[in-house]
């Protein structure tokens, strides 16, 4: 006797599916502490993949010794930039009583603006500001307290993150091995091959970043100094390591240097480095962007914002920075089922579709030829 298969309605089906993914959100939530400094140990691990390999092959290095070697190589890359925007800084704090000084008479004079404007009394309006440093001074410790420990937990979190890049590469044998194993026999071409895309368009992913951020910086750099700009490099630094936050950043790097150049300069001088930064970012969206990142990882514009939005909303600032890697990852997964390649086609751009119709179109022409 034969048995039909039924099928679910569709409006239990999406029930069961929106409820999968409210709980998986939830999960994802609870499990940041551990998700977060995990998932960018990945990222880390295949950019640095590459390195360990070489040194693991050609320098005949044991494994455990190239992965600690790799990562001691990614510290003194990072080390030499902190080290370079220290510099920068620390000369920046050298002119602070002039900071102060050009604060003190821009506040002034936006009061006095304000008292013709708005009529307020002068004599109220300082003693909402002597409240107001009253108050500020008076939870100063606890505000110290808080930074202290905001300091502490960012330091443990990029602890763990090297520890977690050092053990993906040692056992990245045994991961892949595990993840071919999970799955049956007749899959196994497809999981190498997801495998490897993956690693392929992440570590393109990353190099683009990197090679966009240098890019940036330097045309910032460029365009400061023939502004007149005092810290042009550091202001330069400022706008590269900012516009690695996508969409957001720029409105970040957009205000310091703006702020640090009007406190430095004068007011010409912090208009024509806000004009500057937005024409630079005017490049890097319409040419450099699509041809050194957005080639490598396909994803639309829309697509690419909601994610932003909803990794911030999950995991905050990290949130940002992995939702497009992760929205990758899925992409090379949804591309290559079957079942899920329609949502594969939603996060692209709709290119796969217009190559498959060339596809399609060549062998008719060539027949009728």
């Amino acid at each position: 006797m034969r048995v039909k298969k039924t099928i679910a309605p569709f409006y239990e089906r999406l029930s069961l599916t929106l409820f999968g993914l409210l709980a998986l959100g939830y999960l994802v939530i609870l499990a940041k502490e551990v998700l977060d400094p995990l998932i960018f140990g990945f990222l880390f691990a295949i950019l640095l993949l590459p390195i360990a390999n070489f040194l693991e092959k050609r320098l005949r290095l044991p494994r455990a010794l190239s992965s600690l070697a790799s990562i001691l190589l990614l510290i003194a890359f990072v080390s030499g930039i902190l080290y370079l925007v220290g510099s920068q800084i620390s000369g920046l704090a050298s002119d602070w009583p002039q900071l102060k000084s050009q604060v003190n008479q821009s506040f002034n004079d936006l009061s006095e603006w304000a008292q013709h404007a708005f009529h307020i009394n002068a004599s109220k309006e300082m003693g909402y500001v002597n409240d107001t440093t009253k108050k500020l001074v008076a939870s100063g410790g606890n505000v110290l307290g808080a930074t202290f420990g905001a300091i502490s937990s960012l330091m443990l979190f990029y602890v763990f993150i090297l520890i977690f890049t050092f053990f993906i590469l040692l056992y990245r044998r045994l991961l892949l091995h595990f993840i071919v194993w999970v799955f049956s026999d007749e899959h196994t071409a497809t999981v190498h091959d997801i495998v490897s895309n993956i690693q392929s368009i992440l570590r393109q992913y990353i190099l683009g970043l990197l090679l966009e951020m240098i890019v940036v910086a330097s045309l910032a750099c460029a365009a400061f100094w023939m502004v007149g700009a005092k810290y042009a490099v550091l202001l330069g630094i400022i706008v590269g390591l900012f516009n690695l936050i996508p969409y957001l950043g720029i409105f970040t790097a957009l205000f310091l240097s703006t702020l640090i150049t009007f406190a430095t300069g004068s007011v010409r001088d912090a208009m024509l480095v806000a004009g500057s930064v937005l024409i630079i970012h005017v490049i890097d969206s319409n040419f450099l962007l699509p041809t050194i990142v957005g080639s490598k990882v396909k994803l639309n514009a829309l697509i690419t914002f909601l994610g932003i939005i909803m990794g911030e909303m999950i995991w905050g600032l990290s949130g940002m920075f992995l939702s497009i890697p992760i929205m990758a990852i899925l992409k090379i997964i949804f591309d290559r089922v079957d079942s899920l390649k329609p949502w594969g086609y939603l996060l692209g751009g709709g290119h796969e579709e217009k190559k498959s119709k060339i596809k399609k179109m060549k062998p008719t022409t060539v027949d009728k030829a």
